[in-house]
């Protein structure tokens, strides 16, 4: 399975949207898909089994249906329903495969923070897709010298080669904050922050391209908050590409807070590298 893609199938339009994602990125990589829905929200109460065992077996009449258009297709698809916690279930799922993708949620929205925890925690890349958004076409990676950034930048990379698109390098930088009224920074720290970042885009750049020789590869280098700037270039993207920070028994289900304010703020699929 280490070449599956797992989609995580509910019944909204983000994961209709996660699975039309999926279903062509498993096209354009001749890889076998599965098929995951989870039956949630059980606590052990009397007689609680025979609805639990009825809620799986309907779920997956359902998913099997779905699972038979998109094998028309041509494509190898499995099926796999489970009940329990769709964020544990989904992360267990993940350990296996070499893509995860979900639907996205809006900020506030219960299942949308499960899927930041779920992106923080899975064993393998994330994709959270919005549920409605224009097709674009290239790829954008938010790099920050780190070394998951590093695996971000891999994966984006391998990414907009397989098809064909721009890779866009994107990295800011932001002046010490200073409390008080403390005037006009000197343009000599300004410029010499921009060209440190500048720098270590370049090197980024050198590797990517070192590894992919005709892939046309852009950079972004600006001021500001970079969460925001990644959220502004995401717009006409195909996909977005970020690193999570997340670790430990605890921090594993938290993003970093960059991945964190990109996921909130879905434009179009992104990934989310460990």
């Amino acid at each position: 399975m280490a070449n599956t893609i797992i989609v995580g199938v509910t019944d909204d339009a983000a994961s209709r949207s996660a699975l039309e994602w999926a279903t062509e990125r498993a096209r354009a990589g001749a890889q076998p898909l599965l098929l995951v829905s989870v039956v949630g929200g059980a606590v052990g109460a009397v007689g609680e089994e025979e609805v639990v065992d009825a809620a799986v077996a309907g779920v997956r009449e359902r998913l099997e249906a779905t699972a038979a258009t998109v094998r028309a297709t041509g494509l190898p698809v499995e099926v796999r329903v489970t009940h329990g916690n769709p964020v544990a279930e989904l992360i267990d799922a993940s350990e296996d495969g070499a893509l995860l993708v979900i639907g996205g949620a809006p900020r506030g929205h219960g299942r949308g923070r499960h899927g930041g925890r779920i992106a923080a925690g899975a064993k393998c890349p994330v994709v959270i897709v919005p549920a409605a958004s224009t097709p674009g076409t290239g790829v954008i990676v938010g790099v920050d010298g780190s070394e998951v950034s590093d695996a971000a930048v891999t994966f984006a990379a391998d990414e907009a080669a397989r098809a064909g698109e721009t890779l866009t390098v994107v990295s800011t930088w932001m002046p010490v904050a200073v409390a008080g009224d403390f005037g006009v920074y000197p343009d000599l720290y300004l410029a010499d922050l921009n060209g440190i970042t500048a720098s270590g885009v370049d090197r980024v750049v050198e590797a990517v391209r070192a590894a992919h020789p005709d892939l046309d590869v852009h950079t972004h280098v600006t001021e500001g908050d970079p969460a925001t700037v990644i959220v502004e270039q995401s717009a006409g993207a195909r996909l977005v590409v970020v690193g999570s920070h997340g670790r430990g028994a605890f921090a594993r289900f938290l993003l970093g807070s960059v991945s964190e304010e990109v996921v909130a703020h879905l434009v179009t699929a992104t990934a989310v590298v460990r």
